[in-house]
């Protein structure tokens, strides 16, 4: 048997298993969507407040302080800044160090199982076209068989084919969507985790040289 008619045979078993696949695959796209929403939603804080009170703490010589009050906080803005006032004493080149690695830590972090997500929304549209070729092929073989004539079969395997292609896009929208949403929102976070740890290297820069 050939390759042309082995393929033929695989298609002839049906698309059903596109669907299923797809089904599969959107339940795991919504799981890591809810569980990655539920983490960046628990890791959330006040970050106005927190940078006004550390940078208080700070002014005062109150590092330890200033440290214990971002180690309460479970947002990666706080567990950035508090990296670089570790070891304060090796001054504030060492601090912009350690704040950058802290950094690429908190982004691995709040982008894990991200890129299911983002090979989801850009693959399913293509597991979906799989099924409607499948589903295609059955219809030519139902139009043979059937000597040319327009039958309830022929046209039941030409609308699972147009299915296969709909739930393949309904699949990829949202998982494209939450990917970018949440891509948006760790960009906002590491922005605003940048712009706190500048804050405290220059006080801290202001103070050794005062």
């Amino acid at each position: 048997m050939d390759i042309q008619a082995r393929l033929t045979s695989f298609a002839m078993m049906g698309a059903t298993w596109v669907m299923w696949l797809l089904v599969g695959l959107s339940i795991g796209g919504i799981a890591v969507a809810l569980e990655r929403a539920i983490y960046l939603i628990g890791t959330s804080d006040n970050i106005r407040k927190l940078r006004t009170e550390v940078l208080a703490l700070l002014r005062g010589g109150y590092v330890a302080q200033a440290i214990e009050r971002l180690r309460r906080s479970r947002s990666a803005e706080a567990q950035v800044v508090a990296a670089g006032l570790e070891d304060i004493g090796d001054g504030s080149a060492s601090a912009e160090e350690r704040m950058g690695g802290a950094a690429q830590i908190a982004k691995l972090t709040m982008e894990r199982r991200l890129a299911f997500l983002g090979t989801l929304g850009a693959n399913a549209p293509f597991v979906g076209l799989l099924g409607t070729v499948i589903g295609i092929i059955r219809a030519f073989h139902e139009l043979n068989s059937s000597a040319g004539k327009v039958t309830a079969g022929l046209m039941a395997e030409v609308g699972e084919a147009l299915v296969a292609t709909a739930v393949g896009i309904l699949v990829a929208l949202p998982a494209i969507s939450f990917f970018n949403a949440f891509q948006r929102v760790i960009k906002s976070r590491l922005a605003r985790a940048d712009a706190f740890g500048k804050d405290v290297l220059a006080l801290l820069k202001a103070t050794k040289t005062s």
